[in-house]
């Protein structure tokens, strides 16, 4: 545990890239001034939600050490990630923090059997010293999952479904005993009937194994379903973050009400119904050249500032916002459209 009793701490973190050449090119802010982070004694599920080229591919690639930010920190268990090294570092903050990717079949070799996997992942990681042990791991981490190692074993992936495929890329990520799980985009890949199938195994991860997971996804509906807490994200920013119930059942930010404004309010504890209504959708790549706030094109209670000067973080309440309207500037907006 680090010593602020965090397992992972974000700070201001910011990640650039340089579109079309350093010569003549652009400069693009992927991910902008974000911060956030995770107690190490308190399991929850924590969404980062957003439409395509909302930041969160880069933000994710941040959090398994893949990427190092143009300014800011990442921390886990109170170690800067820009500072791993050495192979065997690397091996062990990835035996504490497991990806679950997209899609399952791009895990898996076609041509090598499911089980060979497991073990391999067991021994690799020395969570056993022998095959007979590892079979044991690889049993306990496919239960956990609602599978055995007699369902699986000797088959190949195109012998599972996709629902079962995803369930064993998550229970390979058990195999380790982590500490934290990043789930990028793994229900966009299954079959709508499976869907709340490996959502609600992430949830029993939370509770049973004290596993916290980050879930990144283009989907409001299983993220509301499934999180504790969420971070609605455009053009690099987090606009809008706190506690699941409040940002969907009662959303400040312009872009976050835009998200919702045609669907019916479900009622706070009637999560299922969000499943049938809400998905976030695709906008103008050019928002990320803005200056100001990336949402001013589109935002029908824009005012000048908006388009001058990127808008502060306000705390209200539980949550934070990104935006003008909670601030002295509150009242100057242009009237709807």
């Amino acid at each position: 545990m680090s010593a602020n009793g965090k397992l992972l701490d974000v700070q201001h973190v910011t990640v650039e890239f340089h579109i079309g050449g350093l010569v003549g090119g652009s400069l693009l802010v992927a991910v902008n001034d974000i911060s956030f982070s995770l107690e190490s004694d308190k399991p929850e599920i924590l969404t980062l939600a957003g439409e395509s080229g909302s930041g969160k591919t880069t933000l994710s690639r941040l959090l398994l050490a893949d990427l190092v930010p143009t300014r800011g920190k990442v921390f886990f268990e109170g170690r800067d990630l820009a500072k791993i090294h050495k192979r065997s570092e690397f091996k062990e903050f990835i035996k504490k923090v497991q990806p679950v990717f997209q899609n399952p079949f791009e895990t898996f070799n076609p041509l090598r059997r499911i089980d060979a996997y497991l073990f391999d992942t067991a021994m690799n990681f020395g969570m056993a010293p022998n095959h007979r042990d590892a079979a044991q791991i690889v049993d306990e981490s496919l239960r956990n999952v609602g599978l055995s190692l007699e369902e699986v074993s000797r088959r190949y992936p195109h012998e599972l479904s996709g629902g079962q495929i995803q369930r064993v890329s998550v229970a390979r990520a058990l195999i380790s005993q982590p500490k934290l799980i990043l789930a990028d985009e793994p229900v966009s890949m299954v079959d709508a009937s499976l869907r709340m199938e490996i959502v609600n195994l992430f949830r029993k991860l939370r509770d049973e194994q004290k596993v916290s997971v980050i879930y990144i996804t283009h989907d409001l509906a299983t993220a509301y379903y499934i999180s504790d807490r969420i971070g609605i994200m455009l053009r690099g920013y987090i606009v809008e973050s706190g506690p699941v119930d409040d940002v969907l059942n009662r959303p400040f930010h312009p872009y976050t009400k835009l998200l919702i404004e045609s669907v019916p309010e479900p009622a706070p504890k009637d999560r299922e119904a969000w499943a049938r209504h809400i998905s976030l959708g695709t906008t103008e790549v050019k928002e990320y050249g803005r200056v100001g706030c990336k949402f001013a094109g589109r935002c029908p209670q824009v005012m000048d500032i908006c388009r001058q000067v990127d808008p502060p973080d306000v705390q209200i309440e539980r949550r934070m916002v990104k935006c003008y309207l909670y601030t002295e500037h509150a009242g100057q907006a242009s009237p709807e459209k």
